[in-house]
């Protein structure tokens, strides 16, 4: 008797049921997806471009990204905790990007920012668009020199 290896319909049934377990049928879009896009995997490197073009996709995700730091400005916040805040720019667009603690990079740096997107948020009256709450700041220097020009 020779064992045939799973098609990838067979595949494909078993994790839709999978995902249908996960996720009550209440909670399914009534509509597929189809020619939509969609988020990255957790940890995966997002151009500023789709987070700028499909905000509302991304919005309170988890992203990584990356870009060039511009108009840093210093700050503390309410607690008397530092803080910071920046601009990251790249071909496609620009978003801010803000934290706490003490910023270890440089005006005009190359970066690796992780943090949560939002595509908007309410300060008082004023609203903010497209920004990235920081997790981390890493120069990409310090990943590996050999590999920054």
């Amino acid at each position: 008797m020779t064992m045939r290896p799973a098609t990838p319909r067979t595949f494909f049934f078993g994790a839709t049921v999978f995902f249908l377990f996960l996720f009550p049928a209440s909670q399914l879009p009534s509509q597929p997806l189809v020619g939509s896009a969609a988020p990255a995997a957790a940890g995966a490197l997002i151009e500023i471009a789709e987070l700028l073009a499909h905000p509302e996709l991304y919005d309170h995700q988890d992203v990584v990204v990356t870009g060039k730091v511009m108009n840093v400005q210093l700050a503390t916040n309410r607690q008397g905790q530092p803080a910071y805040g920046f601009l990251l720019q790249d071909h496609a667009g620009t978003l801010k990007v803000v934290s706490l603690g003490q910023l270890a990079v440089h005006e005009g740096d190359q970066v690796i920012v992780e943090g949560v997107f939002s595509r908007l948020r309410q300060v008082g009256r004023t609203i903010v668009y497209n920004e990235i709450k920081a997790l981390s700041v890493t120069p990409l220097t310090r990943l590996n020199p050999d590999l920054v020009g």
